[in-house]
């Protein structure tokens, strides 16, 4: 889930914390920033930029509550081959062939965490940010549910707005 979040929040989001976002220009600073925020475990970091921006597009829409969602994630299921396998040693479970390039194994993971959250019923969890001029998206594991923003900043600007307005009514 949080390799999806990243994902999207890299390559598509275009407003963050109320400033336009900030990216790296180049694919290879794009792409180090992604390893570095995924971390270890998610495998070999893929090397196209753009294949790995295409995929982050189609997650999106599941974190924004898009009636399209479910069908563009499955469709994006069966187009990268997402299939449950153990690799590693110690055995992980993976959800992409053994083979995989690694834009499929992401975005198959990554597609199949997606589509296991929606299917047991906490597709609320996956969030876009509710502070105005920020899009960053997030998986929300707070034990109700009630988390509305991407982050403590966001929260103190969109309470000091509503404060505000509070203030002039």
């Amino acid at each position: 889930m949080e390799l999806a979040a990243v994902l999207v929040n890299t390559f598509v989001i275009t407003q963050a914390r109320g400033r336009p976002a900030e990216r790296p220009d180049d694919d290879a600073a794009r792409l180090a920033a992604v390893a570095e925020a995924a971390g270890p475990g998610h495998g070999q970091v893929p090397a196209d930029a753009a294949a790995l921006a295409a995929v982050a597009a189609e997650l999106h829409p599941a974190f924004t509550a898009d009636p399209g969602a479910v069908a563009g994630l499955n469709a994006m299921l069966v187009r990268h081959g997402a299939v449950p396998c153990l690799y590693g040693d110690p055995p992980m479970l993976g959800f992409h062939a053994r083979d995989a390039a690694p834009v499929d194994a992401w975005a198959a993971s990554t597609g199949t965490a997606l589509a296991m959250v929606i299917g047991v019923g906490q597709g609320l969890r996956l969030r876009s940010c509710e502070a105005a001029g920020c899009d960053l998206v997030f998986y929300d594991v707070t034990r109700n549910a009630s988390r509305r923003f991407c982050g403590l900043s966001c929260q103190n600007r969109a309470k000091a707005t509503a404060y505000r307005a509070r203030r002039r009514a």
